[in-house]
């Protein structure tokens, strides 16, 4: 059965499969509030954006989805933004303010149990048509790399230069960026912050932080760090952002 995609717009019922692939995809830690601000403008996707709010299917199956939005930029590497926080502050101010968007950036593509497929690629895909369809020049991303937790303790400027024998990009979700297209342009080291008590992210992770310091974590690109006379917990989540060229 062929795969094929549709916006929120096209298909409002399935606005609850986002939070289901949400809820699978990402560890439960990064699900929590943003201390940068990510959550005040996570509900205009669902409808300002909803356009740029994707589902890819096989027949009356969600397979994976996406959350992108449209906003300015003018080119320069030094001005994407720091955060999802800032990249989504970006699109509303450009809505609200009437300044036409220039580009696309992604914020995040979930693939389901089909692992193997390319349907992350898929999301890519299919995210790029949507920025050529709205005259948008350029598909950024600030792509979370699937195996940096294996590697939490290495910086993420080493880490997204690794490359296998054949010269491809180490990381899979780096490789099919850079496979469509990508390009890396620099690291975004702290695109959400999410701070909590102890006893929070003891239960978000299920794990005992006894001592202060840094802690390997599941599912953590990078250590958290754990203050115990403060009672805090504070993650920093680096990305690295991804340029596609869109041809108009």
């Amino acid at each position: 059965m062929p795969l094929k995609t549709y916006t929120l717009r096209e298909r409002p019922e399935l606005e609850d499969e986002f939070e289901r692939f949400a809820a699978a995809g990402w560890p439960r830690f990064l699900r929590q509030r943003d201390e940068l601000g990510c959550g005040r403008f996570w509900p205009s996707l669902f409808t300002t954006f909803a356009d740029f709010q994707l589902l890819l299917c096989e027949g009356q199956r969600v397979l994976a989805v996406g959350h992108a939005v449209p906003f300015v930029w003018d080119g320069r590497p030094q001005d994407l933004p720091e955060s999802i926080a800032g990249v989504l502050e970006n699109a509303v101010s450009a809505r609200e303010g009437g300044r036409s968007p220039t580009a696309l950036s992604a914020l995040a593509a979930i693939s389901g149990e089909d692992q193997g497929r390319g349907l992350g690629g898929e999301i890519v895909k299919s995210m790029s048509a949507v920025a050529r369809q709205h005259g948008l020049g350029a598909l950024v991303a600030p792509v979370r790399p699937t195996l940096k937790a294996r590697y939490a303790l290495t910086p993420m400027e080493r880490y997204v230069r690794w490359t296998r024998g054949d010269g491809a990009p180490l990381d899979p979700w780096i490789r099919a960026h850079w496979r469509l297209g990508g390009e890396i342009v620099r690291v975004a080291p702290r695109t959400l912050v999410i701070v909590g008590t102890v006893a929070q992210w003891e239960e978000w992770t299920e794990m005992v932080f006894p001592d202060s310091g840094p802690y390997i974590v599941p599912g953590a690109l990078q250590p958290v760090v754990v203050d115990r006379e403060r009672d805090e917990g504070r993650y920093e989540d680096p990305n690295v952002w991804m340029h596609h060229p869109i041809a108009t």
